[in-house]
């Protein structure tokens, strides 16, 4: 009695619990990592993903949005695609975006288009839209130029002879994977279709000559602008 009232009981016992209660309290940080990641590891389960529930609470750690990378690498294996965890998770760390990525090499995949993960993050990081670059090069996209968005609706140009034709350009753009980091991008190809035309205009010694150069400079639907992959289908 003298004993518990002075605070010195049996070390062993003392030591028993505080054995016991670090034990308790691994055990609750255990239980509330379960309850937390439970949802997200048995819908990969169940969708074959083979996400493990460490890899879970190591993206956890490490700042990472598990369920996006979930989400994604169960949406990619329903589509029948590759990936490792370990793929999504570094391209996350290092500032892509994963869902994108994932979206892109599904769309590829449906259209036949040969596009693998490690040229997609590539894309991804080089600050293009790697989906849209896909969509493009299913569907071509038409560019006005000048861009009536940026206050700009003709290009203005004068013949030697003093008169001045206002000109409008519609180009149509197909994208090449392989070439799409380092290619042009949409500001490049209305600043050179616009260059272009200008430059041209100017050499002209009378305006009918510039009509006509308007008329048909850009009716080749095979002809590629600068070695690029633009298409340009007509002038209006």
């Amino acid at each position: 009695m003298l004993n518990t009232i002075n605070g010195q009981g049996d070390p062993k016992q003392v030591i028993v619990v505080a054995v016991l209660a670090i034990v308790a309290i691994v055990l609750l940080v255990f239980f509330l990592l379960f309850m937390k990641f439970f949802r997200l590891w048995l819908q990969a389960k169940l969708s074959r993903a083979d996400v493990k529930f460490s890899e879970l609470i190591g993206m956890w750690l490490r700042k990472v949005d598990t369920k996006g990378i979930v989400i994604s690498k169960i949406t990619a294996i329903q589509a029948g695609l590759v990936v490792t965890t370990r793929d999504l998770e570094s391209h996350y760390l290092a500032g892509g975006r994963v869902p994108n990525v994932v979206r892109a090499l599904i769309a590829a995949n449906r259209a036949n288009i040969e596009l693998n993960f490690k040229t997609a993050t590539a894309i991804d990081l080089a600050g293009r839209d790697i989906l849209d670059a896909v969509h493009t090069s299913v569907k071509p996209k038409v560019i006005d130029c000048p861009d009536p968005t940026k206050g700009r609706d003709t290009i203005d140009a004068v013949a030697q002879d003093g008169i001045q034709l206002r000109a409008k350009a519609r180009v149509t753009v197909r994208m090449n994977i392989d070439r799409l980091i380092g290619g042009a991008t949409e500001e490049t190809i209305i600043a050179r279709v616009g260059e272009g035309m200008g430059a041209r205009f100017l050499q002209c010694n009378n305006y009918s000559k510039m009509v006509h150069y308007a008329d048909n400079r850009y009716d080749d639907q095979n002809k590629c602008l600068e070695g690029d992959h633009i298409y340009v289908s007509r002038i209006d």
